[in-house]
């Protein structure tokens, strides 16, 4: 099934389609670029400690964004309403910006050959009872494969997240937003020495995988390999020293060192040292970043963008 065939009723039972798209063309005429984007999104957390379910919780948003660009001139509007009196409310509060004359550039989202992920909503595909008894049993695992385990914690987390794009003359994209994640945490001590590890996985699919007992025991190996080996570890010797970063999180020190400068609309305006350099080489050799948001079913992944 197709993302607009799920997004168009779920959006469209509150706005009238052609009032919505209308609107929407009215409000960005004379302006570059913008779009009308809704969203709906279902999410819920369960968390486990000391071998108890400590906290529960599921939420459900919706609203939208409209927003309207002209040169470096941005207006927004939000809503938590999906209605057409807040859609004309916002139409009215971007229009001050635009030009008067029909200047659209209105470039469309960038869209895969195929989607990324599946439409599918992970959260009612497992019952609740099975979500904590998962919990229960990552709790036990890791309690029988040490003695020195004081302490287990878990979080399992699941969304599902509906978006839905409309651009001045009718232009629209749709996606079906999966996403799921599990995070295993223990603390290990040996006599007054308390130490941690931890470690989470998931990405853009169903809870299924999650569920595979070969691959929860595997997070939950890795997080008391982890503590277990903090437990053993010295302090570190002072000075400079090589670091070698794994794929990862460990991509936020790279956004915060050189990403910002990376960013669109910095190149855009010429003002980023990296500004008219592609092509050339912009590190020291040896130093290779790849940032690829179209590898199915990864938790950065972005059918449409």
């Amino acid at each position: 099934m197709a993302a607009t065939d799920i997004t168009t009723p779920l959006f469209f039972n509150r706005m009238d389609k052609d009032f919505t798209l209308n609107t929407v063309q009215n409000a960005l005429y004379g302006s570059h670029d913008g779009e009308l984007f809704l969203e709906y999104r279902f999410s819920e957390r369960l968390y486990l400690d000391n071998s108890k379910i400590k906290s529960s919780s599921f939420d459900a948003t919706s609203g939208f964004g409209l927003r309207s660009i002209y040169d470096d001139t941005f207006a927004y509007a939000i809503s938590n309403e999906i209605s057409e009196k807040a859609l004309q409310n916002a139409a009215e509060s971007v229009q001050p910006i635009k030009s008067g004359q029909n200047g659209q550039l209105y470039l469309p989202p960038l869209t895969g050959s195929s989607p990324l992920y599946t439409n599918a909503n992970p959260l009612p595909l497992i019952s609740f009872e099975d979500k904590v008894g998962l919990m229960g049993k990552i709790d036990t695992y890791v309690r029988s494969k040490d003695a020195h385990v004081a302490q287990v914690s878990a979080v399992l987390y699941g969304e599902w997240q509906a978006v839905h794009i409309i651009q001045a003359k009718g232009r629209e994209s749709a996606d079906i937003r999966p996403l799921v994640n599990l995070m295993i945490s223990v603390v290990v001590q040996k006599g007054d020495r308390m130490e941690s590890g931890s470690y989470g996985f998931g990405g853009r699919y169903t809870y299924d995988e999650l569920f595979k007992e070969n691959v929860w025991k595997n997070a939950a190996d890795e997080a008391l390999r982890e503590a277990l080996l903090n437990l053993e570890s010295v302090p570190a010797p002072a000075g400079e020293m090589p670091v070698v970063l794994g794929p990862g999180w460990c991509g936020v020190l790279l956004h915060e060192a050189v990403g910002h400068g990376l960013e669109g609309d910095f190149n855009r305006k010429g003002s980023s040292v990296f500004s008219g350099k592609i092509g050339e080489q912009v590190a020291a050799k040896g130093v290779t970043i790849v940032d690829d948001g179209t590898i199915p079913n990864r938790r950065g992944s972005l059918t449409i963008d």
